[in-house]
């Protein structure tokens, strides 16, 4: 697939660099992201991803904006406010980079939805909002072999992992099971600081990046922690358990598994990057 003059300057920031190259470039405008939630950690790594070139962007979210959005979840405006979230953010994509196809999904994912949505993706991004979805999409990706990142965001601080089929623990691995409900705030209970989006997302969408491209290293056996008062980055090294019930020697979990949870907004991951 030869690049037009078009594609060749808009790219050509990537196309200079040796790890990516014109045939880096071809591989992202040959790959597949689907992400999972069209919020906070969504909105960027959307806007990214569509920026970068990559071919097939698949956007899931079953939510409308609405005013408390926008301050963190940039791919919308004040005139979204109303809209499908999914119908905003492709028209924002759209408008950005029209090489890009995106696929919107306005729904909700769920056991008997997951698998066959993320089938042909080859990259899943976790921009949910929910510890049922996390540990749904969890369990999805490891059962159909897909590489995905998680991500989760509260206050002043943030976290991500990436996990790759045969090459680490999964999110399960670490956080075992979903917390009792109100065991941990959620952002609309304890706030989060908009731009902890951009810094999270816009991470997320560099290891999509990354994976598709097959340059670097990725976030496999670890958790990245950020605190944004102290401008501090954390790497804690994670392992992968062999026990786990659904990526360990022997699981126990076979299908995907509907938790039931209270829905809250860019919920922090159990092991929120304070505790760590």
């Amino acid at each position: 697939m030869a690049m037009t003059d078009e594609q060749i300057e808009r790219y050509s920031r990537h196309i200079i660099l040796k790890e990516v190259g014109a045939k880096g470039q071809k591989k992202l405008m040959n790959g597949k992201v689907l992400i999972i939630g069209a919020g906070g950690l969504g909105a960027p790594a959307a806007m990214y991803l569509a920026a970068a070139g990559v071919g097939t962007i698949g956007i899931v979210d079953a939510d409308e904006v609405d005013l408390s959005n926008l301050q963190r979840q940039i791919i919308h405006g004040t005139a979204d406010i109303g809209k499908a979230k999914v119908k905003s953010a492709k028209e924002t994509m759209e408008a950005m980079n029209p090489d890009v196809t995106v696929k919107t999904y306005r729904m909700f994912v769920d056991s008997t939805n997951i698998r066959e949505l993320i089938r042909e993706y080859d990259f899943v991004i976790d921009g949910t909002d929910n510890f049922p979805a996390k540990f749904l999409i969890n369990d999805a990706c490891v059962l159909e072999g897909k590489p995905f990142s998680h991500a989760g965001i509260i206050r002043f601080k943030g976290q991500l992992m990436t996990y790759v089929p045969g090459k680490g623990p999964c999110y399960r691995c670490v956080f075992k099971n979903p917390p009792p409900k109100d065991a941990v705030p959620t952002c609309k209970q304890a706030g989060v600081i908009g731009a902890m989006g951009g810094v999270i997302g816009s991470l997320q969408a560099m290891e999509a990046i990354k994976y598709l491209i097959g340059v670097g290293e990725p976030l496999t056996g670890a958790l990245l922690t950020y605190d944004a008062l102290d401008m501090k980055f954390n790497k804690i090294k994670i392992k992968r358990d062999c026990k786990c019930a659904v990526c360990g020697d022997n699981p126990t979990i076979l299908e995907p598994i509907d938790y039931e949870q209270e829905v809250c907004e860019e919920t922090a991951s159990r092991f929120e990057a304070p505790r760590s």
